[in-house]
């Protein structure tokens, strides 16, 4: 069997990994003229990094990431809502990594060209278009200018190219664009010193205003780490025309980010100096896609941002795609033909992820910061008179069951 996985970024690169590892050939095409290190930080949670120390990737990912610690969220005026243990530290058998979204590709693309070698991966083909019949499917590819690179044969395809998917839009000629919620998501990193643990992970503010800070990477010093931050502000109204066309790589605006700044009191950071300090940041309007009714056709079927784009919410992009690519990679191996394994992938995988989208786009765990913000605007003096310690943690863990990293039995969260 010979898949054609189109796109290079965390979910094909993961996908061609896990089919390498059952014994299915692969070819990986990216349109890009090369794979490069886009984007700031990024957290994968526990279930996506089990998959990846599968491939033998955890040293390396350790080597170059942070492993949380613990997670704090707190309202916009800085007091606590909520606050547990993460990763290894909350019992599991793995960690949560932050990392830079760059270092994560490049270790896993690391591992492609190792494993499956340089001539496995194409780059500067996009996709054109494709045919299947009873015996295959056959795709073109061409460079920038439009002119044809190369016709590929295979067994399946796998769409795994992004919000704009060109695999996608075939299979769903009318869906039309991303839809915007009005949200803009301003990133940036910059060395700095250490808060708390030195690995916790902090979100202040709820859904139409928040400000999210965390370490990606040792620092310049062992006082200091780079510090991840983001802050996402509604400034539109919800599906409205987007101001820019959404692109990881589009550098932000400082005089339109700094006056949203100002709503939020962090106690362990400050954050208006740490922003202030850092030279580039980037912009990105929060979009996502309705769930589809179906991923597969044939042999084609989608995966990661091109199946079910989420809005950052939960730390669940990059970690999905990975889920995807193991659901895939073990129905393939598993099923006589490959159409039986697409649909089997399907059924697995499309019900999970259209709850996250759905979920993501109320706010996801950090509604609990929501629902604090909306009975007491103003700040409180006693969290518990506000909203019930347990109705606060069955709004954190009815997110993580839905999205599949479900706390460990037995261990509570950490009370305020």
């Amino acid at each position: 069997m010979k898949a054609i996985v189109v796109g290079g970024g965390i979910g094909g690169l993961t996908t061609a990994l896990m089919l390498r590892a059952r014994g299915i050939g692969c070819e990986l095409f990216e349109q890009s003229d090369c794979i490069r290190e886009l984007g700031v930080g990024i957290n994968t949670l526990p279930h996506a990094i089990r998959e990846l120390a599968g491939l033998g990737l955890l040293q390396k990912l350790d080597d170059v990431a942070i492993r949380t610690d613990e997670l704090h969220y707190l309202n916009r005026h800085g007091q606590e809502v909520w606050r547990e243990s993460r990763g290894i530290d909350a019992g599991h058998d793995v960690p949560q990594f932050s990392i830079h979204r760059g270092r994560l590709q490049s270790v896993i693309h690391s591992a492609v060209e190792e494993r499956l070698g340089h001539d496995a991966i194409h780059t500067g083909c996009r996709l054109g278009a494709f045919t299947q019949d009873e015996g295959g499917i056959t795709a073109h590819f061409f460079d920038r200018t439009g002119c044809h690179t190369r016709t590929v044969r295979g067994d399946i395809l796998v769409g795994a190219d992004g919000i704009h998917s060109r695999v996608r839009e075939t299979l769903f000629p009318a869906e039309g664009p991303p839809c915007w919620n009005g949200l803009m998501l301003w990133r940036g990193a910059r060395d700095w010193p250490r808060f708390l643990s030195g690995r916790s992970m902090i979100v202040a503010g709820g859904l139409n205003a928040k400000v999210v800070v965390y370490p990606i990477a040792e620092g310049s010093s062992p006082a200091n780490r780079l510090t991840n931050w983001a802050v996402l502000v509604k400034v539109g109204e919800s599906n409205a025309a987007l101001p820019r066309r959404e692109d990881w790589s589009r550098p932000g605006k400082r005089e339109e980010l700094m006056p949203h700044v100002a709503r939020f009191s962090v106690p362990y950071v400050d954050v208006p100096s740490l922003i202030s300090a850092t030279s580039e940041f980037y912009e990105y309007p929060c979009c996502d896609r309705d769930p589809l009714p179906y991923w597969s056709s044939g042999r084609v079927t989608l995966l990661g941002d091109a199946a079910h784009p989420m809005y950052p919410v939960g730390s669940n992009g990059a970690s999905q795609a990975i889920l995807d690519a193991r659901a895939l990679a073990d129905a393939l191996a598993r099923s006589e033909h490959p159409r039986q394994a697409l649909m089997a992938y399907e059924q697995k995988r499309l019900p999970m992820t259209a709850d996250i989208v759905r979920a993501n786009r109320r706010g996801g765990p950090e509604g609990v910061i929501d629902a604090v913000e909306q009975l007491a605007p103003d700040g409180f003096d006693d969290i518990d008179s506000v909203l019930s310690y347990s109705q606060r943690e069955a709004i954190v863990r009815g997110y993580a069951s839905k999205a599949g990293f479900a706390a460990v039995p037995g261990l509570a969260a950490v009370r305020a």
